[in-house]
Order: structure tokens, then C-alpha cells, then sequence
């Protein structure tokens, strides 16, 4: 929807790497806002021994004590930080669409060379393309936003409120006892969780997207 917003109507227009930038970026921020006392609960639920009495019992046990006791603002804890991860998807969205357009140009020139008619059929990348495109934009997002994930998992975790009660806080210690590799504690198991869901999302999407553009032409040439 915010794509076709962008492109004012025409879902087939290629749109600028700032506007992909803007779309994924709003996309982010509305999901990040949204799914943010799913990722509290989640992450105290993980930090928390399950006989221990402060511990949820569910995902509704976990959302209704904290709104009893920390109010509508403690459901939204980390949230600033969830809405500074949103670069994350932006920088994914940026890098990959510069990796589709070079992989585009490069197949067409090796048309030309080869003499060879570069029609709508011909006008799609292999899955293996795709696939490495999607984790090598994914690594590269990951590389510069993944510190933020780290401080917002120590922010969220109340057993460690009074070691990480804010977020500069959070950072200075976090840098004075484990240095730059404490930003990016996590961050294997991390990829092992991401990397499979990405590269299938984006192989998909792209074979759907070549399909309806390519029904998309046959009928519009059908109806001349």
C-alpha cells in the first residue's frame, strides 16, 4: 500500500532508492510500535526463572500485570529504541533494491552482448540471486543497527533495572565492562533466526511480483 501510494497509483514504476527508503521506513515504525509489548513480555518471560513469583504465565498473564502495575506507558517500554531499529529494515530495503537494479543492468548487457532479445520474460534474476542479495542486505543492516537490539533487551529486562535503568546508562556500562563485542552479544543465534525467514520472503516476493507484471502485460496486450 505505501508503495503504490509512492508511485501514485502505478504498483509496476520503479521507485527511487529515497522513496524505498521512506516506504520501508514507515512500515517499520507502525510494526515496531505495535508488536512492542509482544518483544517486553517476550524478553522478560526469557530473562525470568519459571518458579519464580514475579514470572508471566502467558503472554496475556505477562501484558495485564504490566499494565496494572507499570500503566499504558510500561507496555511501550523500549519503544524509542524499536522505532531507532526501524533504520534496520530501511538500510536492508536501500541495500538490496542497489543489489536488484546492478544484477538487472548487469543480466541486460550480457543480452545485448550476446545478441539476445531482453523481453518481460527474460526480466527476472534467478532464485540464487535473490537468495544472496537477501542475506548479503541483511548482514549489512544488521551490522550497523544489531546494538540497538542489545540495549533494548537490557532496558526491557526488570530483573536488570538497576544495573540498566536508562539508556545512556545502558550503553556506558555495557561498553566498560564488555567493550564493542557486548553490542553484538546474540548476534549468530540472531542470523540463524532471521537469515532463513528473509531469504524466503524475498524469493517469493520477487516471483510473485515477475508474475503479476508478466500477466499484467499479456492482458493489457491481449486487450489492444
Amino acid at each position: 500500500m505505501l508503495k503504490k501510494r509512492a508511485s501514485g497509483g502505478d504498483i509496476t514504476k520503479t521507485l527511487s532508492a529515497p522513496e524505498y527508503l521512506v516506504c520501508s521506513a514507515q512500515a517499520s515504525a507502525v510494526t515496531a510500535v505495535i508488536t512492542n509489548p509482544l518483544w517486553l513480555v517476550r524478553v522478560r518471560m526469557f530473562t525470568s526463572q519459571a518458579n519464580s513469583p514475579n514470572a508471566y504465565r502467558g503472554l496475556w498473564d505477562g501484558l495485564s500485570t504490566i499494565f496494572h502495575k507499570e500503566g499504558t506507558l510500561g507496555l511501550f517500554r523500549g519503544t524509542t529504541l524499536a522505532l531507532v531499529g526501524v533504520s534496520n529494515g530501511a538500510i536492508q530495503f536501500v541495500v538490496y533494491e542497489k543489489m536488484k537494479a546492478w544484477g538487472f543492468d548487469r543480466k541486460r548487457r550480457q543480452h545485448e552482448q550476446a545478441g539476445k532479445v531482453y523481453d518481460r520474460e527474460a526480466d527476472k534474476l534467478s532464485n540464487l540471486a535473490y537468495t544472496v542479495m537477501s542475506i548479503s542486505s541483511k548482514l549489512a543492516a544488521l551490522s550497523v543497527t544489531y546494538p540497538y537490539q542489545v540495549v533494548r533487551s537490557r532496558i526491557q529486562n526488570n530483573a536488570q533495572a538497576v544495573l540498566f535503568p536508562t539508556i545512556p546508562a545502558t550503553i556506558k556500562r555495557t561498553w566498560a565492562q564488555e567493550g564493542p563485542r557486548g553490542f553484538f552479544r546474540g548476534l549468530g543465534t540472531n542470523l540463524v533466526r532471521v537469515l532463513p525467514g528473509t531469504c524466503v520472503t524475498f524469493v517469493v516476493y520477487e516471483n510473485l511480483a515477475w508474475l503479476l507484471r508478466t500477466s499484467a502485460a499479456t492482458r493489457a496486450e491481449a486487450g489492444r
